[in-house]
């Protein structure tokens, strides 16, 4: 089952020939960490550089905006306004909490948007420290969480999404001018939970429900409609399911270094690649880096350190994986 899903992500042989076909395939692409989800891209082709993935991304081939859950996410442009139509009501509601303990009423939110969409007006890049600024000036919020949330909601409201990057900035840009409605996909609920199957089979409908914050009932709902599309196995008594014409799986590579929130490890809260004994990571502490996976095996941890023209690799794996 877990080499199925390594060749159902384009992870062990071949692999897709753009960037843009990745996210497409996998729906929606966990990106708060760009570098780390550049590299989950990059891996799941037939041979593109970061140079290659960042060059698809500046076009706007591909888009990152807050859209499933309330971090950030590549989506490809056509499917960009559907997707938000379907997730973007259970991301608000999500987001409630935040907006009261930031005083983010209504009404400043409204006047945010307002104030965000007079600055990228005309094709106008911004930094959010850009807007920050902007922002300030009209005695709105300047950084910090507050400025966040404002930002995340016009994303949410399907107003603005990333532009290019400016040196290594992020900046955003008006959706209309990014992504050009003609070009716009059509989807649904239903629609949703086939791609996520068809991505990330085999997967069960607590693992779609994590990934696109939907609830459980209406999770079970879209299932209802696109079941006979699917094939299913049931695994530890969890009914999973997957693309029939998916991949056949082969023979499991030697190792994979996965990058951090990668869709691969992330996605499957229930069934998961087990853990080796004495992995380095310890149960109950945040994990910045990667992991290592032998043999569908969590077998350790990766962490990549940048210094000038100079790429360190440092890994740590288990005692019990070392040669003897």
């Amino acid at each position: 089952m877990l080499c199925r899903r390594l060749a159902t992500q384009q992870l062990q042989d071949g692999g897709l020939q753009r960037a843009t076909d990745v996210v497409r395939l996998l729906g929606c692409v966990q990106s708060q960490e760009y570098g780390h989800a550049l590299w989950s891209l990059g891996m799941r082709t037939s041979g593109l550089v970061a140079a290659d993935v960042q060059a698809e991304f500046d076009s706007g081939s591909f888009l990152r905006t807050h859209i499933l859950r309330p971090t950030w996410h590549f989506v490809a442009a056509e499917d960009i306004r559907w997707i938000l139509q379907v997730t973007a009501p259970r991301v608000q509601k999500l987001n409630q909490t935040i907006y009261r303990q930031q005083g983010l009423d209504p009404a400043t939110l409204e006047r945010g948007l307002e104030v965000i969409v007079e600055e990228l007006e005309g094709g106008r890049y911004r930094t959010r420290a850009e807007l920050g600024r902007a922002l300030a000036d009209r005695r709105l919020v300047r950084h910090g969480t507050g400025l966040a949330y404002i930002v995340m909601n016009a994303e949410l409201a399907g107003v603005i999404c990333s532009g290019p990057i400016r040196g290594a900035q992020q900046t955003y840009a008006l959706l209309d001018e990014r992504a050009p409605r003609s070009a716009a996909a059509a989807g649904d609920i239903p629609e949703l939970a086939a791609r996520f199957f068809l991505g990330h089979g085999p997967a069960s409908i607590q693992d779609l429900a994590r990934w696109s914050s939907l609830t459980i009932g209406q999770c079970r709902g879209a299932l209802d409609v696109i079941k006979d599309q699917l094939g299913c196995i049931v695994v530890e008594g969890e009914e999973l399911w997957f693309d029939p014409a998916a991949p056949v799986p082969s023979l499991v590579p030697g190792a994979l270094l996965i990058p951090l929130y990668d869709e691969l490890t992330l996605s499957y809260p229930v069934i998961n690649f087990p853990r080796a004994t004495g992995h380095p990571h310890q149960p109950g502490e945040d994990l910045f880096v990667g992991c290592v996976i032998i043999a569908e095996t969590n077998v350790g941890l990766w962490r990549r350190t940048l210094r000038g023209r100079k790429m360190i690799m440092e890994i740590t794996v288990s005692a019990g994986v070392l040669p003897k």
